[in-house]
């Protein structure tokens, strides 16, 4: 089958869709079952690794099924996890808190999930999986059946227009007997896959954090590897979802970072500027004077756990990882599950297959996956984050009494409302008056974009879309004073007005496009949901080096 005469065709037993946690783990897991099946993996990224961005603290238990012998192979989970502390901040000073057991983490380890990606791909690269960075998978392809067939990789060589240039070069089809999605969060076929099969009929609306992390080299006086520090608190406010953390690796490097969750109500609030004030904080401002930041990132968190998974398995593919949401939001965890997540997809696949059973769903994913280790951890944590919608001290005395009394068997589950829901007109809320950055711990979004290592094909369609463009200005604009220019991380969206000076005029909405880090926020956030982020070329955003 090919649905375009000018694209070549491959064909493979799976095709998986992202070379994170979850998609390598289950290419990994696919050919230790059935060496036999031919298995290819697509990376959008230049590299493997190369939009991978995590915190991260990784819990080994998924590693330790999949690669029984990883320290003997050399898995970069080199700095083992030490002190843990739970800090309440206020404006001026900061209380210790006993430390959930969620965030307790020894056996743990402080990793560059980006290393460990590379890692496991050279792992699957030498069980014979064919792995291709640089190739963004643009386009789910279906049967006549409408069973998914695979995936096409987006034209190269478009440009601004939508014309072919000079150098145009169409994509190429993928045909697989199964396709595996493991894109992340808020994959862009995945949710096109999720409304065309109704995978959410039955599930809450899911729901996300954004993540906004750097990477520092401190003082080697003031480094500690090992240590691990959560915080929740100031600069927030109490009904605002979020907190940050910080973790020393090795070689003095400290990796910082922020979460908000996205169904803040206060359209003034900035995600960005609310972590470079946080870490003028006294508590945290000492750990990086005398220090450099070295790289910049930010992503989308689906949060939303248990409630929130779709069906896992529709006619020729399955959804895994943090694209179906497997995060334990309490732990503030997913590398972990969205491996087990990749394992138990590919052990259902690679049954199927074996049996000779094309396009068919592997209906035995989702038993699997239920009896499971990772589901009883899912359900037993599946309340704490919806109650924060009740503010900040109600959700943490609630979760007290979850973890400790209840244990997480509550008889009850909580729901979550969707976050693009959440915003109130702008004339509701307090503006927020964010200081202007120092330049020592505290930076603008451009020099920040800059360490991201950020590219983009200037002369290519802008890859964010929006599906009615008059609705950035009558509705953003005039009711929300334009959010998307506050909640995106890269400084992608900006209104400009035709004034002299930029002041006065009409205004228009301006999208840089090429400064997008890949988050997906515009795409959640949007309170009319007219964002539709889409794939760019391929190799496309930021290089994600060592975070």
């Amino acid at each position: 089958m090919t649905t375009r005469t000018d694209r070549e065709a491959m064909e493979y037993d799976v095709v998986i869709v992202g070379a994170g946690p979850s998609g390598l783990a289950a290419a990994i897991r696919l050919k230790q079952m059935a060496p036999d099946l031919s298995v290819c993996v697509l990376e959008k990224g230049s590299e493997v690794g190369a939009h991978i961005l995590s915190g991260a603290v990784m819990e080994p238990h998924a590693l330790d099924e999949l690669i029984p012998d990883w320290k003997e192979k050399g898995a970069p989970l080199d700095t083992p996890a030490g002190e843990d502390s739970f800090l309440f901040l206020t404006r001026t000073g900061s209380f210790r808190l006993p430390t959930p057991p969620t965030l307790r983490n020894h056996g743990n380890y402080i990793v560059s999930l980006g290393k460990v990606c590379r890692w496991l791909g050279s792992q699957a690269e030498e069980l014979g999986v064919e792995i291709f960075p640089g190739f963004a998978a643009a386009e789910v392809l279906y049967g006549e059946d409408g069973a998914v067939r695979g995936v096409a990789t987006g034209d190269m060589g478009l440009g601004r227009d939508g014309e072919p240039t000079s150098l145009f070069t169409p994509g190429m089809e993928l045909h697989a007997r199964q396709t595996i999605f493991a894109e992340g969060c808020r994959g862009s076929l995945a949710k096109t896959v999720i409304a065309r099969f109704a995978l959410d009929r039955d599930s809450d609306p899911q729901v996300y954090g954004l993540g906004i992390k750097e990477l520092w080299e401190i003082d080697p006086a003031k480094h500690r590897p090992g240590s691990i520090t959560h915080t929740v608190g100031w600069p927030l406010d109490s009904d605002t979802y979020g907190g940050s953390f910080l973790y020393h690796l090795g070689e003095n490097l400290v990796a910082v970072g922020f979460v908000v969750g996205l169904g803040y109500e206060n359209p003034h609030l900035s995600p960005f500027d609310e972590f470079q004030r946080f870490k003028t904080h006294p508590a945290i401002r000492p750990t990086f004077e005398g220090g450099r930041r070295i790289a910049y990132g930010a992503r989308a968190i689906a949060a939303g756990g248990w409630q929130s998974l779709p069906k896992l398995t529709f006619p020729g593919g399955v959804l895994v990882g943090d694209t179906a949401g497997f995060l334990n939001a309490p732990k503030i965890k997913g590398s972990h599950a969205a491996m087990k997540s990749g394992m138990l997809a590919a052990e259902a696949v690679a049954a199927l297959l074996t049996d000779g059973q094309d396009r068919c769903e592997a209906v035995g994913y989702e038993p699997a996956f239920k009896a499971s280790w990772l589901a009883r951890e899912l359900h037993a944590a599946r309340n704490i984050k919806p109650a924060f919608k009740w503010g900040l001290w109600p959700a943490m005395a609630y979760a007290a009494l979850d973890t400790y009394l209840l244990r997480g068997k509550a008889p009850w589950t909580l729901r979550h409302a969707a976050d693009h829901d959440r915003l109130k007109p702008a004339s509701a809320c307090q503006p927020i008056a964010y200081p202007k950055p120092d330049g020592v711990v505290s930076f603008d979004r451009l020099s920040s974009v800059y360490l991201s290592n950020t590219n983009h094909e200037e002369n290519q369609p802008i890859h964010l879309r929006l599906k009615d463009p008059e609705k950035a200005l009558s509705v953003n604009l005039t009711f929300y004073e334009s959010p998307e220019s506050r909640y995106c991380p890269a400084g992608v969206y900006e209104i400009v007005r035709s004034g002299p000076g930029g002041d006065g005029g009409e205004p228009r909405l301006q999208i840089n496009a090429q400064n997008c880090l890949h988050c997906k926020t515009c795409d959640i956030k949007d309170p009319t949901q007219n964002i539709d982020w889409t794939c760019p070329e391929g190799s496309g955003g930021p290089n994600y080096a060592m975070m």
